[in-house]
């Protein structure tokens, strides 16, 4: 069962909060963040080297200085202020005309180490050295990290009073569209049972944030190590995340562009996929996968349909099962000798919120020779891998919207 408790955020004022609150760091590169970081922007705090000139490397010493003095001039300024007790907050997101509804709690280091916060994606060493950096300098988890939990109805009823009874302290929506909503949990006898319920849920499932999440958890390690009095009550022992009940998220689209066909012409291609696929032209106008093991390419100009065989996957298996697993097994591994898709320079990924249009943009710009597009992932899917401690394939999952940072912020003392 999971720990979570409430905190005192660091947080902006409501009339500048979409003036502070900014995209994750990485999702922007240090030129976009300069162009669209505003005076008071997070974008200074998160990606500091925006204000070298020119830009400086991100893992200087001057560059980690910066991003120490930005976040206290920010509190100086009362541009970020932390608020006066421990409160949970509701934070939702509108996409689409859908909106999804999660809380900002603190969750438990311990939980992440014993293995109730499980994740489905590999961590490399080196990103989460980047990251702890960040969270030792601040002593701050400046950025959330983003977790699915099973549904529960009573949570969910306390999110849906608090919705309905409270003015929202922030409601705007952003340049990318999409909306942000936030509210503050005040009430003492909601914050108790908060924490009561959340006892009696099984799991967290890191949705997006793997290196910020191991990140978290382990500088909050080092401190329980270096604190001969170490209760397991300090702060550092929490660290901030945004949950959501599973059924309120939507997993989009992660597709794939390669740069050659390992030496086969177009034609020779789409005879070896014949071996697998039942492979179906479909012309120039845009195919999106219609279900699970079917793929679209787009190569020479057209879209093909391509369905896997039978026999070529295994359903039973939660790793098998997956497009992403068919796609690398027969098509990158087998034809174009693509072995492992996190070191390749021979394959890129493009997020499904950028739309198919993006898949056929690279390839007829001469980038890229071939594009595939895949059936996203479900949440089911997610969850049984974590479940039975399996990872899923590199670049399996795009969470859409992401969540905005700056909103809250949470101090380790």
């Amino acid at each position: 069962m999971v720990k979570v408790k409430p905190f005192a955020a660091v947080r902006p004022p409501r009339e500048i909060a979409s003036e502070v609150a900014s995209r994750p760091y990485d999702v922007l590169n240090s030129q976009e963040a300069k162009a669209e970081a505003g005076e008071k922007s997070l974008l200074h705090i998160i990606k500091p080297e925006i204000d070298f000139d020119p830009i400086a490397d991100e893992h200087s010493q001057p560059v980690y200085d910066k991003a120490v003095e930005n976040f206290k001039t920010w509190q100086e300024k009362g541009w970020l202020v932390q608020d006066p007790k421990e409160y949970y907050y509701v934070y939702a997101q509108t996409m689409d005309g859908r909106t999804q509804y999660g809380l900002v709690v603190c969750a438990n280091v311990e939980d992440y180490m014993t293995g109730k916060i499980k994740k489905h994606e590999l961590t490399r060493k080196d990103k989460e050295e980047d990251r702890m950096i960040h969270v030792r300098i601040q002593n701050a988890n400046i950025e959330p990290v983003f977790f699915a939990y099973p549904d529960n109805n009573e949570i969910n009823e306390i999110v849906e009073r608090t919705v309905k009874g409270k003015e929202a302290e922030y409601d705007y929506v952003a340049e990318d569209g999409f909306g942000h909503h936030f509210w503050v949990i005040d009430n003492d006898a909601d914050i108790a049972r908060i924490t009561e319920i959340f006892a009696t849920i099984p799991a967290f499932y890191v949705a997006d944030g793997h290196h910020r999440t191991a990140a978290a958890a382990l500088v909050g390690e080092e401190k329980r190590k270096q604190n001969p009095n170490h209760t397991g009550d300090e702060e550092y022992n929490f660290f901030m995340a945004v949950v959501f009940p599973e059924s309120h998220l939507k997993i989009i689209d992660y597709n794939r562009v390669v740069k050659d066909l390992n030496g086969m012409t177009p034609a020779e291609f789409l005879q070896k996929l014949e071996a697998d696929f039942i492979v179906e032209e479909k012309g120039a106008d845009i195919y999106a996968p219609a279900g699970l093991h079917n793929f679209s390419m787009y190569l020479e100009g057209k879209w093909y349909s391509l369905t896997a065989k039978e026999g070529t996957y295994n359903d039973a298996d939660p790793i098998g099962v997956l497009d992403v697993t068919v796609c690398s097994n027969l098509i990158f591994d087998k034809l174009l000798d693509i072995k492992d898709l996190r070191t390749s320079k021979r394959i890129d990924f493009v997020g499904g919120i950028r739309g198919l249009g993006e898949l056929s943009r690279r390839v007829d710009s001469g980038e890229m020779v071939a594009a595939f597009a895949l059936y996203p992932v479900s949440m089911k899917q997610l969850i049984d891998i974590a479940d039975t401690g399996n990872i899923m394939p590199p670049k399996t999952t795009w969470f859409e919207p992401k969540l905005r940072s700056g909103l809250a912020i949470h101090k380790l003392s």
